[in-house]
């Protein structure tokens, strides 16, 4: 097998650099090379307005957005939840039936909504990445700058109120303030770096306690202030004199934990690690279970002293690549390209595309983030031109004899959503 990553590429997204420092530099007033060594998974860091290039985030999502997305786009969870006095509510208290031609039952109601949110009542709209135009860009430039999938949701708390107690994340945050004003308490981790199997809530008692001491930044972010959290780090947020819309952009990064998983089951391939323990063992005596066990951490070591990375960087990307998905397309508009496609059309790669070329023999794979396209190899020259580059003309594609293989790939690549007209 041959591998056919770009040089220096690897496979990453087709998104020009330009659009993914910008999405950086909207969330952090540093260098990108300062937040990666002194701030990425170490230390929080609070971003003023004045600090960053653009005024504000509004563009990315208004009140008057969220106000759109809770009356008139049919919302259903669990795109929102409700929060009140640190508690979840039942979603059967906003949500029910659509009305005629929609009579699915868990639609969100304005009205209901109306009513818990000038209670006191913290809106959270979640998956915004996936329904928000403006967030589906900015959320995708921004993972390529971070190299790691992402989340957004937005906030929305009444004047006064506070959605959650203290506690903390199990991922890494953005917390970009579009508008009103909200108070920030931040105090050091109880568990440094947890996992998604460690949330806050199995140490209810040791952050309650580490609350109430001195807080390592206590501040009131303003419109256009962002503040980066890294996971573990103990959190709570008052709205101020106003409501408050905050956006929180959360990284979904792959931690070592996922590696050590990843070799463990590639470790069902030894079969020194597949024995069955001897028949009888006393599983309640400790004396009985010391020489197998001694003997299995001998295999293992032994094991992972050969494991071979390709294998590891390949079932990461299996987990990894499907939580970070594309630019969307338009059907519509894609299929009627499928039609009209000739050596004079322009084509462009998918926008945020990941994606491997790897040869076997006669045929060039390319593997994406939900399936494999096999193609001859005669067509990786222009495979990879068309990934590589911004925009190409069909009849300009290399390696291929005739404008009529030029179409036939390029017509190939649209229907599997690889490709897009430009």
């Amino acid at each position: 097998m041959t591998h056919l990553d770009p040089p220096g590429g690897h496979g990453r997204p087709a998104v020009p650099s330009a659009s993914a420092a910008a999405a950086l530099a909207r969330c952090v007033s540093v260098e990108p090379a300062k937040f990666a060594t002194a701030h990425w998974g170490r230390t929080p860091l609070l971003s003023r307005a004045a600090e960053l290039p653009d005024p504000g985030f509004t563009d990315l999502l208004s009140p008057a957005d969220a106000d759109e997305l809770l009356s008139r786009r049919g919302l259903r969870t669990p795109f929102l939840r409700v929060a009140k006095d640190g508690q979840l509510l039942p979603a059967a208290r906003y949500t029910g039936g659509g009305g005629a031609g929609a009579e699915i039952g868990d639609q969100v109601l304005d009205e209901r909504i109306l009513e818990l949110y000038a209670g006191g009542a913290t809106l959270v709209l979640q998956g915004l990445h996936r329904i928000w135009p403006a967030l589906i860009e900015f959320t995708r430039d921004l993972s390529t700058a971070v190299g790691q999938p992402l989340q957004v949701n937005a906030y929305l708390t009444p004047a006064g109120s506070q959605g959650f107690a203290t506690h903390y994340d199990t991922h890494d945050v953005f917390v970009l303030q579009v508008d009103g004003r909200k108070h920030w308490r931040v105090h050091p981790p109880v568990l440094p770096d947890p996992l998604e199997r460690q949330p806050w809530g199995g140490r209810a008692d040791e952050v309650s306690a580490t609350a109430e001491g001195e807080a390592a930044l206590d501040v009131t972010l303003e419109p256009g202030d962002a503040l980066y959290l890294p996971r573990g780090w103990l959190h709570s947020a008052q709205a101020q004199e106003t409501s408050s819309l905050h956006l929180t952009v959360g990284v979904r990064a792959l931690t070592r934990y996922a590696m050590v998983e990843e070799l463990l089951a590639l470790a069902a391939e030894d079969r020194r690690l597949r024995a069955t323990l001897p028949f009888g063992t006393d599983l309640a005596d400790p004396d009985a279970i010391e020489p197998e066990l001694t003997e299995t951490v001998e295999a293992l070591r032994d094991w992972l002293c050969s494991a071979d990375p390709a294998a590891v960087a390949e079932r990461l990307r299996q987990r990894a690549w499907p939580a970070a998905r594309p630019a969307p397309i338009r059907p519509l508009a894609q299929a009627a390209a499928l039609t009209a496609v000739d050596a004079d059309s322009r084509v462009a790669p998918r926008a945020g595309l990941r994606w491997r070329l790897t040869r076997e023999a006669d045929r060039v794979a390319l593997r994406l983030f939900d399936r494999t396209v096999t193609l001859p190899a005669s067509c990786e020259p222009a495979v990879r031109a068309l990934l590589t580059g911004p925009v190409a003309r069909v009849g300009d594609l290399p390696g291929l004899d005739d404008d009529g293989d030029r179409v036939t790939l390029a017509r190939r690549l649209l229907r599997e959503a690889v490709l897009v007209p430009a």
